[in-house]
C-alpha cells in the first residue's frame, strides 16, 4: 500500500456529506490589465522574449487563449501559446530552435530557454464537414483568428510589450461575470467542432463558469453530432473532465444539457435509482455518484490519476441492473456486474488497456472493504498488499464520505498496515515468499497441481506470523508433506 501524502481527516460523520469546492479562481475586474507578478516567472520572460522578436521584425505578436485566461483568474500559468501575423517561414527565420508540428495551421513550436511556446499564424477556417476540422485554413487577420475560436474567455489577447490586453469578443467581462459563452454563434462553433460540446463542460467545471442560456442551448440541440468523431478524443475530454476541478458538477451538467446518452448511456439509468436511506441519505446513485467524485479530489490529496476517477465514475454502474425489492433495497453482485459493464464501457472508450484494468479492478474490489475485520491475517495481508491498493482505499474514503459518512473500515486498514509493517522485519506488507517451486523440487516433489496448493499454504502460514524464514519454511513442509501428497 503505498501511503499518500497528507492523511485525510477521518472524523465520523452521520449527515449527508457536502461536496467539497475546489478552490474558486478569483474573478478579474472588467478592466483589469493582468496581475503585476503575471510576467514574473522564467516562463513568462521567455515568452515575451519570443514576442519582442516577433513585434521587432515588424509582426504582429500577442499571448492568447488559456495563458491570459488563467492570468486573469490568478491562476497558475503552465504555458504560454501565441498568436502572430508572422508566417510560418518568418517565425522559424527568427529563432534557432524552431519545429513545425501543424504546417496545415501554420503552427510553429518555439523553444528558447528551454521553455516550448506554440506560435500560431493568424488564420481563417474554411466549411467544417466532419464536425471536427476545416475542410481549408488560409492565414488571415487578428480579426479573422478570434472569430474562428471556440469560447470567449479563450478568446483574450495580451500584448505584453504593451501590457495591452486585446479583447474583441468580451471575455475579459465574461471572466468576471462567471460566464461561458461561445464566440459569435454558438450553433456554428459546435457544428464546426463537436468536440467542443465536451470542453465547454470541461471550462465550465475547471473555473466554475456558468453556460450562458444561448450557449447551453445549443450544446443540447448538438449532442448527437459526439458520435460523428474519433472516440479516443471523446474519452481524452471525458478523463481531463474527471480528473480535473468539480468533476461532480460537471457530471451534473453533462446530464443537464443532455450528453450522457451520446457518450456513455450506462449514465442514465443511475438517475432516480433508489438506494436504501440508512446507507445514502444523499440520495440516488447519480447523486452518489457525483459526490464520490468531487470527494475523490480530497480522498486522493490531489487530482486524482484517470484510472481511479474512471473507477469513481463507474463503480456503482452496476446497481440500476442488479437493483431488487424485496422489502429492502438490495444490489446483489452489483460489483461483478458493474465490473464487467466497466470494462465494456472503456473498451468502447477505448481506453488504454492498463487505465481499464485497473479500473475494472477497482469496480470490482470497491465492496471487499465490508470484509476486512473478519479476514484472517493471511487474507487481510494480500488484501492490503495487493497492486493499487492505495486508490482501492482512495475510492473507498470518496465512498464513505459519500454516503453514510462512517470510516471505521477504512482506519482498520491504516491501522493494520501500519501494524504489518512495525511487526515483520521486512517492513513489507506482502515480504518476498519464503519457498519457490525450486524448493519443492530439491525435497523430491514432482511439478503438478500440487504445487500451487503446497505454495499457498506455506504463504498462508508465513502471513499469518507462523513462519519467519526459509528453514522455518522448509520444516513445517516436512512435517506436513503427507498431507500434501494424500491429496
Amino acid at each position: 500500500m503505498t501511503s499518500r501524502p497528507d492523511t485525510p481527516d477521518t472524523s465520523d460523520t452521520s449527515s449527508t456529506p457536502s461536496t467539497p469546492t475546489a478552490p474558486t479562481p478569483s474573478p478579474p475586474s472588467p478592466h483589469a490589465d493582468l496581475p503585476p507578478d503575471a510576467l514574473a516567472s522564467p516562463l513568462a520572460r521567455a515568452g515575451l522574449e519570443v514576442a519582442r522578436r516577433l513585434q521587432a521584425a515588424g509582426h504582429q505578436a500577442c499571448f492568447v487563449g488559456g495563458c491570459v485566461r488563467n492570468a486573469l483568474l490568478g491562476l497558475p500559468v503552465k504555458d504560454i501559446d501565441l498568436a502572430t501575423s508572422a508566417r510560418p517561414d518568418q517565425v522559424a527565420a527568427l529563432f534557432e530552435r524552431c519545429e513545425s508540428v501543424g504546417a496545415h495551421f501554420g503552427v510553429q513550436i518555439v523553444v528558447l530557454e528551454d521553455f516550448q511556446f506554440e506560435v500560431a499564424t493568424f488564420r481563417a477556417e474554411g466549411a467544417y464537414v466532419d464536425h471536427r476540422r476545416p475542410t481549408q485554413v488560409r492565414y488571415g487577420s487578428f480579426d479573422d483568428d478570434w472569430r474562428r475560436r471556440d469560447f470567449t474567455v479563450n478568446a483574450i489577447y495580451y500584448d505584453p510589450l504593451a501590457r495591452r490586453l486585446l479583447d474583441p469578443a468580451g471575455g475579459r467581462d465574461d471572466l468576471a461575470q462567471r460566464r461561458l459563452r461561445a464566440v459569435g454563434d454558438p450553433d456554428l462553433r459546435f457544428a464546426e467542432d463537436a468536440l467542443r460540446l465536451l470542453r465547454a463542460v470541461r471550462f465550465a467545471g475547471r473555473y466554475d463558469l456558468i453556460i450562458e442560456p444561448a450557449t447551453a442551448a445549443a450544446i443540447r440541440r448538438h449532442g448527437a453530432t459526439l458520435r460523428a468523431i474519433s472516440i479516443e478524443r471523446v474519452a481524452d475530454e471525458l478523463t481531463a473532465i474527471l480528473t480535473g476541478p468539480r468533476p461532480g458538477r460537471a457530471m451534473h451538467l453533462m446530464d443537464d444539457l443532455g450528453l450522457w446518452t451520446h457518450v456513455i448511456p450506462e449514465i442514465e439509468p443511475m438517475k432516480g435509482c433508489p438506494q436504501p436511506p440508512e446507507f445514502h441519505p444523499e440520495g440516488d446513485v447519480f447523486v452518489h455518484t457525483a459526490l464520490v467524485l468531487d470527494l475523490l479530489h480530497e480522498a486522493w490529496g490531489g487530482a486524482p490519476p484517470p484510472e481511479l476517477a474512471w473507477a469513481a465514475l463507474l463503480h456503482d454502474v452496476g446497481k440500476p441492473p442488479t437493483l431488487t425489492h424485496d422489502g429492502r433495497i438490495r444490489f446483489p453482485e452489483h460489483q461483478r456486474v458493474g465490473a464487467a459493464m466497466a470494462d465494456q464501457i472503456l473498451r468502447r472508450l477505448r481506453l488504454p488497456n492498463r487505465i481499464r484494468e485497473i479500473a475494472v479492478q477497482l469496480v470490482a474490489g470497491h465492496m471487499r472493504f465490508m470484509d476486512v475485520a473478519d479476514m484472517k491475517q493471511s487474507k487481510l495481508r494480500r488484501f492490503l498488499g495487493q497492486p493499487h491498493f492505495d486508490q482501492h482505499l482512495a475510492l473507498h474514503l470518496a465512498d464513505c464520505r459519500g454516503s453514510h459518512g462512517k470510516l471505521d473500515n477504512y482506519r482498520f486498514c491504516l491501522d493494520q498496515a501500519e501494524r504489518f509493517r512495525r511487526d515483520d522485519a521486512q517492513a513489507a506488507l506482502l515480504p518476498e515468499p519464503l519457498l519457490t517451486g525450486h524448493d519443492l523440487i530439491a525435497l523430491g516433489l514432482k511439478p503438478g497441481p500440487a504445487f500451487s496448493r503446497i505454495l499457498e499454504a506455506v504463504r498462508d502460514e508465513q502471513l499469518e506470523g507462523h513462519l519467519a524464514d526459509r528453514d522455518a519454511a522448509l520444516a513445517w513442509l516436512r512435517d506436513h508433506r503427507a498431507d500434501f501428497e494424500a491429496i
